[in-house]
């Protein structure tokens, strides 16, 4: 049997050339033509190059790791039950990718027993691939990622990451509104794993989640905390694990406090 450092090698390998192969579909694809349906109540939609990019990205993984669980947005779950389980979002940011917006990513995440030790993500339009395992630091195109704290962080910019089904929820649009005229600006990319890296590399000063869990989630979290940043629910627990119901925030550890309690304030 492998050891845990000798799967999240051969994961790194097998990982970052799927997310090339897959990423150089998408991209060829952006802008042309391709079948696409509404996927839920709210109108988020699905495309046929989502499931060409995952059948590439679980084709890689179910030859390299056969005994390995997938969970996969798209396709739901393949493979037998396993104390390794992957989670794969071949296309975060559909939507933008259907307006014509460039901001989209590919992510991959390698649990082990419920703690994530392996995530990349791939934004292929810029060609750039973010890489990180448990313990190992969190790397953009080789460059070592740090998370960056701000004189004042009133002055800064939060992403806002919401669940899908959360649409209008009242005391999500109240938090929303005051994070809004709080800090500088509120960012909702509507490509999740893009704003954990913009975390990652010093490029935003927190991110809020509220009750967003799925298979881009958990890339984006550990590519956060391998930077420097720390990741706490809204009572300020540490996180750890893999949680059904995520409300979280994201920072500098510098900036825990202050952003710990402007949230709770905010949502009393």
């Amino acid at each position: 049997m492998l050891l845990l450092e000798q799967v999240v090698e051969k994961a790194k390998v097998v990982a970052m050339k799927a997310a090339r192969e897959a990423g150089a579909l998408i991209k060829s694809r952006f802008n042309g033509s391709y079948r696409l349906s509404e996927k839920d109540a709210h109108g988020d939609v699905v495309t046929e190059v989502d499931h060409l990019a995952e059948e590439i990205m679980l084709q890689a993984i179910e030859q390299a790791f056969p005994d390995h669980h997938i969970h996969s947005e798209e396709a739901g779950d393949r493979g037998p039950a396993s104390d390794w389980l992957w989670l794969i979002d071949p296309l975060d940011g559909t939507n933008n990718y259907v307006i014509g917006l460039p901001v989209f990513s590919v992510s991959v995440t390698l649990v082990y027993k419920r703690e994530p030790v392996f995530a990349l993500i791939y934004e292929p339009m810029v060609d750039r691939m973010y890489v990180t395992g448990k313990g190992m630091g969190a790397f953009c195109n080789d460059v070592r990622m740090t998370v960056r704290s701000r004189p004042e962080l009133r002055k800064g910019t939060v992403g806002w990451i919401q669940g899908h089904a959360v649409q209008n929820d009242a005391k999500a649009v109240s938090l929303r509104r005051q994070v809004d005229v709080h800090f500088k600006r509120m960012m909702r990319l509507w490509a999740p794993t893009l704003q954990w890296c913009m975390l990652a590399k010093g490029d935003l000063n927190g991110i809020i989640v509220y009750n967003s869990e799925g298979d881009d989630l958990y890339s984006g979290l550990l590519m956060v905390q391998e930077s420097g940043g720390i990741v706490v629910d809204f009572q300020g627990n540490p996180f750890q694990g893999m949680i059904q119901e995520p409300y979280l925030l994201a920072c500098h550890p510098q900036h825990l406090d202050e952003f710990l309690h402007f949230v709770k304030l905010a949502v009393k």
